[in-house]
């Protein structure tokens, strides 16, 4: 195969001879033995196919990565309509039925499977709110995830608390053997906000048993997690309250958005009033509590931090929701072989999930073996970046000095007296790549090779970069 075009027919021939069904059909205990016979198929077919394609001239990647995926029409036209009529705040509407914010929280309620939703301006203000509503009082320590965005930890010194991190695992999910450790280590630390970052899952169940014996409230950060299930069911239903995300780069798209969902009246009550429903403005919630609650919580004694979701943000959302399991479908079909395919390539592993876990694979993220990058591991991971980059694909690196991921970079708050070892060797050999929902398989092949291409340069020393110029919107 020394021809560019012999070589494309001979991976598209092999690309759709091992296709496997989505994951949402297959469980996964069957898709894990299912994944052990095809990954020898690869290894026997897909390995010199891309060396086939490292042959030659490099190609380039000639669109933007960061392509999140598109507002629909029946959204862009709500959210029109909305501006046209002038009434973008959500209270200024007659009843709770001409209310976009109100309609879009009781589906996006209705799709998690919560009794209650509250539309936001942002995921931070969700998590924020979660911990107010907890009981969360200034002082206090608040454990999370040691690998997790810095939203995370920024919304716990928001609530005036501290940040108690958690060790992570390959896969990129909470160590729950650290878990117990640090509750033990912090007797008055009494919540938990677990993260699922990049839509990875931790055991669940172990960890709700193991803060319901500690006495320790789990709350759920589910930005990353909108559409991934867990034994059938989606994420937030673990946690007394959770958090999601409708920023640009989620299964939801309107640029800044999130949602507070619990089940507990009393909760939402008090979410509502931070978030500024007062007076009688509670009426106008088609997801509303009770009197009880409402009493309770509009008496006064709540400050209104203005965090609400205005119409037209609303209005892009709604249609949204209606498409997030057939999206699921397309990028988990794609995911699986990409992932395969990483696997093939020397020193790399891509970690599975729980068997528990249905993913959305709008990412995908894989560890590469220190050896792979050489003497210097920070050096050949800054070469094998560059390179990426150079060639149109920007490759996220969790431990970069730069990242916002990276636990070293969240100053504004105390650093981990033990520095996080384990969480510190795993993301200074972990990358991320985006995986848009728009993009061609054509886009798919030349991410791969640029992948191999630039790991196979740095595992040879060669970390010198080739600029070349790129054509896609930065």
């Amino acid at each position: 195969a020394r021809s560019r075009g012999t070589a494309y027919g001979c991976s598209k021939l092999i690309f759709f001879s091992v296709k496997r069904p989505a994951d949402d059909i297959i469980p996964g205990s069957q898709r894990r033995q299912q994944k052990k016979k095809m990954v020898k198929v690869y290894c026997l077919l897909f390995v010199p196919v891309i060396s086939a394609l490292s042959a030659g001239s490099s190609r380039s990647l000639r669109k933007n990565i960061k392509m999140p995926d598109p507002v629909p029409p029946a959204g862009v036209a709500g959210a029109v309509r909305a501006m046209e009529s002038g009434r973008l705040f959500r209270y200024n509407v007659a009843s709770k039925e001409a209310s976009e914010v109100s309609k879009v929280e009781k589906e996006f309620a209705d799709f998690t499977g919560h009794k209650f939703a509250l539309g936001l301006n942002s995921c931070g203000s969700a998590i924020f709110l979660m911990l107010k509503c907890a009981g969360v009082n200034f002082g206090d320590e608040v454990l999370t995830n040691g690998f997790t965005f810095t939203a995370v930890p920024s919304a716990i010194v928001h609530a005036g608390a501290k940040p108690v991190y958690v060790e992570t695992t390959p896969g990129y999910i909470v160590d729950v053997g650290d878990l117990e450790k640090k509750i033990d280590a912090h007797p008055n630390c009494k919540y938990f906000v677990v993260s699922h970052m990049r839509g990875k899952i931790a055991a669940m169940d172990d960890i709700k048993a193991l803060c319901e014996a500690k006495g320790v409230l789990l709350l759920e950060d589910c930005a990353h997690s909108l559409g991934v299930l867990w034994n059938g069911g989606h994420t937030g239903h673990h946690g007394a309250m959770a958090a999601f995300s409708s920023q640009s780069y989620k299964m939801l798209n309107s640029g800044e958005g999130g949602f507070f969902v619990t089940d507990d009246d009393f909760a939402h009550a008090k979410a509502m009033a931070y978030a500024g429903a007062y007076e009688v403005l509670a009426d106008k919630h088609e997801c509303r509590p009770c009197d009880a609650a409402l009493a309770e919580a509009m008496d006064g004694s709540i400050p209104n931090f203005s965090l609400r979701m205005h119409e037209a943000t609303a209005a892009m959302l709604r249609p949204q929701i209606l498409t997030i399991e057939k999206r699921r479908a397309e990028y988990n079909e794609r995911y699986y072989r990409i992932a395969d395919q990483l696997r093939a390539l020397p020193g790399v592993s891509v970690e599975e999930q729980l068997p528990e876990v249905t993913i959305v694979g709008d990412s995908v993220q894989f560890n590469v073996e220190a050896a792979a990058l050489g003497a210097d591991l920070d050096e050949g991971a800054n070469a094998f970046l560059a390179k990426c980059e150079a060639r149109g694909l920007p490759v996220e690196r969790f431990g970069a000095a730069t990242n916002a991921r990276n636990f070293k970079n969240w100053k504004y708050a105390s650093q981990p007296l033990c520095g996080l070892p384990v969480t510190a060797d795993i993301i200074a050999r972990a990358f991320d790549v985006r995986l848009p929902l728009l993009f061609d398989e054509e886009d798919f092949e030349v991410m791969l090779e640029i992948i191999s291409d630039s790991l196979a340069e740095v595992a040879a020393g060669d970390l010198a970069v080739k600029e070349a110029e790129v054509a896609y919107a930065r």
